[in-house]
């Protein structure tokens, strides 16, 4: 229990504490663009890993808690940290010490909570589909899979980033996710004991490439969509969307 207390209340067990929380937030952030980047398969491949996904509730909730439950500590880790480093430090500098840091460095919690910003609107967007957020023209929740029946993930991606300024806020909000992530990842080890002056600067080359190819990745989506990728797709599954409607008015 005196341990529990002391990671909760200590500046160490603090720095711990956003550590470990960054350490499972980036390996979902690689573990989903891995996942997304099956866009450029076949339709049917990201259709099936997105039915796998939401048919597998026992253990997509359990996965979800502890997400949002890593996201909650490092939040108030990062701003728990923030506010004792104010607090020592009560009067500004006239001139803020810049030597050895970087820009990414000293706008760790503005990038971050802008970040998380762009997560929540992605999470409305694709995960509840709030059809006021998408701004597309077709419900994202109507869009399903001719041969299955399921939701048409693909087609929910080409249509929702067909829609340009949301497919540039996407770019802005992954582009300072990756920003984040490119001293985060190295200030990760440092909070965890792990860095030391032998490979300290490896170490922030590679968080900066970590974070660019991070980028690419995620952007590469969007792009292609924007580029024309999948509209043939989308218009079949509309037009099948449209006829089993009018279908069922029939029906009635």
């Amino acid at each position: 229990m005196n341990t529990c207390t002391k990671l909760f209340t200590s500046t160490l067990g603090k720095k711990l504490v956003m550590a470990v929380s960054g350490l499972v937030l980036f390996l979902f952030v690689v573990g989903h663009l891995v996942g997304n980047l099956q866009f450029f398969l076949p339709p049917e491949a990201i259709n099936r890993y997105g039915y796998f996904l939401q048919s597998n509730l026992e253990l997509l909730w359990p996965a979800r808690i502890i997400l949002l439950g890593m996201i909650g500590l490092h939040v108030w880790s990062a701003i728990s940290l923030s506010l004792e480093n104010q607090a020592a430090r009560p009067d500004a500098y006239a001139i803020p010490p810049r030597f050895g840091s970087s820009l990414a460095s000293r706008t760790m919690l503005v990038s971050g909570l802008v970040a998380g910003t762009f997560v929540l609107y992605h999470l409305l967007h694709y995960t509840v589909m709030v059809q006021a957020v998408s701004g597309a023209s077709v419900p994202l929740a109507a869009l399903q899979d001719p041969q299955t029946g399921h939701h048409d993930v693909f087609a929910m991606m080409v249509a929702g980033f067909s829609i340009w300024y949301v497919s540039l806020f996407y770019l802005l909000g992954v582009g300072l996710l990756c920003f984040h992530l490119s001293h985060g990842f190295g200030a990760m080890f440092q909070s965890l004991g792990l860095r030391n002056p032998v490979y300290s600067p490896l170490l922030i080359k590679a968080s900066r490439i970590i974070a660019v190819t991070l980028f690419l990745g995620y952007a590469s989506i969007p792009t292609a969509v924007l580029l024309g990728r999948g509209q043939d797709y989308l218009k079949k599954v509309v037009n099948t969307a449209a006829a089993r409607q009018v279908g069922k008015e029939a029906a009635k």
